[in-house]
């Protein structure tokens, strides 16, 4: 909706305008009124306006010192244009009529108000309202695709290492580079909640660009990298350092940050970025660390390979008797005691190895475990599913403990078969009642998952197709007493319905039972008869 302000001291012609215009433009316009110019322009800068239609002669400030005002006011967006001007005057005065040409009055317009006239005017203020708009949103569109296609080119040359002389001068004024801070610093930040999960990266971006400003940094330029993360180019490098004790008072304890050294030729943009890139990586083994500066980092750590013959141990020892060996051992792979001098790229080369070497292999081998195992499995898969490593390892330390009793309960139960006996025991005497796994499972105290396994591993078939073979060889024992309608077998033998029961009979003896029992009583008409009178 369009606000439109009225000014005139006359307040029989302020309300007419009002009320023609209400009548005329109905819901297009926002009224807001004023008896004179002073009270106007405290109205404008309070409340802002896009039309002003005020009259001329006026007490305290007349229209003329009005517009004057207004052409010097500030921009209330950076989108928006000066009010478009409607001067009203009864006196038909050469010196008016040029006040309004140098304010560049949208109109002219004598008392007593022509109903047509003003309408008419309103009507071409709308027009130029809609095409100053349509022209700010192409501006904008504008400077939002060559911030876009910037912010493409800063980031493959943060990925270049070696550039020639002209490439050097393309990319300086592609990029706007001699408007760059001198010198500059590059930062690489991510937010990371408790659970692991990040920040919404055009959220992050915001937050960043936003806090940044908020600590006086000067930034030359802000955009995300290939991996989510956001990148500030900018100084002086004090701010960063502020950026993150801004984030420590806003208890915005996820915003993780890494600070390059300081550069000063686009040729350091590349090296700036990867030094950023490589102390906010470190921020993942130390805890109570927000920030951490690529200078502070030590030029050499020590260089590990990956204990495969251990991992193979921890995957060996996993389903036995050696609980307290699995932290243990644990702990020696990572080698906790050095983590603080550990490569960043060992850690991750060793999570790997495991989930390679001992978590998928447990799976393959045993199957799956319950739900909460599963998910566990799955975020552990990747060692930057959690904001810290402290994080990871207690969740790698718990899901291995639960493997280890999961894979027991699956040896002892397929070394100790007292229980599947007693699980096809039940089903041998309850075959005609409402059954599944969870039932039988739950009667012989044992994990859904686990007696899964066992009971396939014991009987050779899966629980639903065992069931369906009992109750198929029992349905055929009652087919052969020749004394119950095939209806009466199937819900005997435990079928809902006896459509089921034919569909899982064909299914199992290549057969229906009606063809099952012709074979049985050949020649036999009563039989024959009774069939016949059945709903199969």
């Amino acid at each position: 909706m369009t606000k439109l302000m009225i000014v005139d001291d006359e307040k029989n012609i302020r309300l007419g305008l009002k009320t023609m215009i209400e009548r005329e433009f109905s819901e297009e316009f926002e009224l807001i009124t004023a008896a004179q110019g002073a009270e106007a322009l405290e109205l404008y800068r309070a409340e802002g306006a896009e039309i002003v239609v005020t009259d001329i002669r006026m007490p305290i400030m007349d229209g003329i010192t009005l517009i004057e005002r207004l052409a010097s006011e500030p921009l209330p967006n950076a989108q928006a244009g000066k009010p478009l001007v409607i001067i009203l005057s009864g006196y038909e005065d050469f010196e008016y009529a040029k006040a309004a040409i140098r304010y560049q009055a949208a109109d002219y317009l004598l008392k007593p108000i022509r109903r047509d006239e003003l309408f008419g005017a309103l009507r071409k203020c709308k027009d130029t309202l809609t095409k100053r708009s349509q022209i700010a949103e192409q501006l904008s569109a504008t400077e939002s695709y060559r911030q876009q296609v910037q912010s493409g080119i800063l980031l493959d040359l943060m990925l270049l290492k070696d550039f020639t002389d002209e490439e050097v001068k393309l990319w300086s004024a592609e990029i706007g580079f001699d408007r760059y801070i001198s010198p500059f610093t590059v930062a690489v930040l991510t937010y990371k909640y408790e659970d692991g999960t990040r920040m919404k990266k055009d959220e992050l971006k915001s937050l960043a660009e936003h806090m940044f400003e908020s600590v006086n940094g000067q930034l030359n330029a802000c955009l995300l990298d290939r991996e989510g993360r956001v990148v500030l180019v900018g100084g002086p490098q004090s701010r960063f350092a502020e950026l993150s004790n801004l984030a420590a008072e806003k208890e915005l304890d996820g915003l993780l940050i890494g600070i390059s050294k300081e550069g000063s030729r686009l040729e350091d943009l590349a090296e700036c970025y990867r030094q950023a890139a490589e102390s906010l990586s470190y921020t993942f083994v130390f805890p109570k660390t927000r920030l951490i500066w690529f200078k502070e980092l030590p030029a050499e750590r020590p260089r590990y390979s990956v204990p495969k013959e251990d991992i193979r141990k921890l995957g060996n020892i996993l389903g036995t008797n050696q609980d307290k060996d699995i932290g243990l051992l644990l702990h020696e792979i990572f080698k906790i005691d050095q983590l603080a001098d550990l490569d960043i790229d060992y850690l991750s080369a060793v999570s790997k190895r495991i989930n390679e070497q001992v978590l998928d292999e447990v799976f393959r081998m045993y199957g799956e475990a319950s739900v909460e195992v599963i998910k566990l499995y799955r975020k552990v898969g990747d060692l930057f599913n959690f904001r810290h490593f402290h994080d990871y390892f207690r969740s790698l330390e718990q899901l291995l403990f639960s493997l280890n009793e999961y894979i027991k309960e699956i040896r002892s139960a397929h070394s100790e078969n007292g229980d599947m006996k007693d699980a096809v025991d039940y089903i041998e005497n309850n075959y005609h009642r409402p059954l599944n796994m969870a039932i039988v499972s739950n009667y012989v105290s044992l994990n859904y998952s686990y007696f899964s396994e066992a009971f396939k591993a014991y009987t050779g078939e899966s629980f639903v197709t065992y069931l369906k073979k009992v109750r198929i060889r029992k349905a055929k024992e009652l087919i052969g007493t020749g004394s119950l309608k095939l209806s009466e077998i199937s819900a005997a033998v435990g079928f809902e319905n006896t459509r089921h029961f034919s569909r899982v009979f064909k299914e199992l003896e290549g057969i229906s039972p009606f063809e099952y029992r012709g074979k049985l009583f050949v020649g036999n008409e009563r039989f024959g008869d009774r069939e016949a009178s059945e709903d199969e």
